[in-house]
């Protein structure tokens, strides 16, 4: 699978994911870093059928709303340590990689205590 770490996304998550053997790219790596808008990073994301991590819930309205981003992972969990973000990614990377296989766009919201999938339709 292929990622891509919003702006407010830890590094240190983007780093686990390829650890973990997929491809994963921080926003601040690519165009024009921080100062890309939110429009660039949804069409760059879909261009490389990369999932968008992020906590912005504009990516959500887009993509309820012009299916852009396709593949969405929404973090709601406020301001959380590195470790507890990479270990929520470590126990739930198999229902991930599933859904990814299974799906061509979709939402995942993450929260402390839930994660819930939504699959989505052009």
């Amino acid at each position: 699978m292929n990622f891509l770490c919003d702006v407010h996304i830890s590094y240190k998550l983007s780093k686990h994911l390829g650890d973990l053997g997929h491809n994963s790219e921080h926003v601040n790596q690519i165009l024009d870093k921080w100062n890309t808008p939110d429009k660039d990073i949804a069409k760059y994301v879909d261009e490389n059928n990369s999932i968008l991590i992020s906590k912005d819930s504009d990516f959500q309205s887009s993509h309820i709303l012009i299916n852009s981003p396709k593949k969405l992972i929404k973090i709601n969990l406020g301001n959380i340590s590195n470790t507890e973000l990479i270990d929520i990614f470590s126990k739930n990377i198999k229902a991930i990689e599933k859904l990814d296989k299974d799906a061509d766009q979709y939402i995942i919201e993450i929260d402390k205590h839930n994660i819930s999938y939504l699959l989505t339709k052009e």
